[in-house]
């Protein structure tokens, strides 16, 4: 090749996506650097002092408990799952049988996957003490 080609027609669309997303990063890193130059650092005494009543601050180690990430990603895997139903659903007739047999075939895996987690106990709710 001698020469690039740039009659694609999704080229434009795809150095669109590139541009937002240079802008982006550029975006979030000069916020980061602003906020780092302009924030405060003299505040820690400020954060441990009484307001009007009440007990006093101590500071505790901050624990989250890993069920909420299991909860979270129990989510988004049967989130996911409705996503690809949708677009199944409406080519259902056109997909025909292969369709039908690759949907279950998905449904069967994630089955599989949410039987698991019930049984290694991710969706019971362990109390915090």
């Amino acid at each position: 090749m001698t020469h690039m080609e740039f009659s694609h027609p999704y080229f434009g669309a795809f150095f669109m996506f590139l541009l937002t997303f240079g802008a982006f990063i550029a975006t979030v890193f000069l916020a980061r650097l602003i906020s780092r130059k302009l924030a405060r650092l003299d505040t820690e005494k400020l954060k441990s002092t009484l307001y009007e009543c009440g007990p006093e601050v101590t500071k505790q180690p901050s624990s989250i408990s890993v069920q909420f990430y299991l909860m979270a990603l129990l989510f988004i895997l049967f989130d996911i799952e409705i996503i690809f139903m949708f677009p199944w659903a409406i080519d259902f007739k056109v997909l025909g049988w292969f369709g039908f047999v690759e949907m279950v075939l998905f449904i069967l895996l994630l089955t599989i996957g949410f039987i698991y987690a019930w049984k290694k106990g991710a969706l019971e709710w362990h109390s915090i003490k």
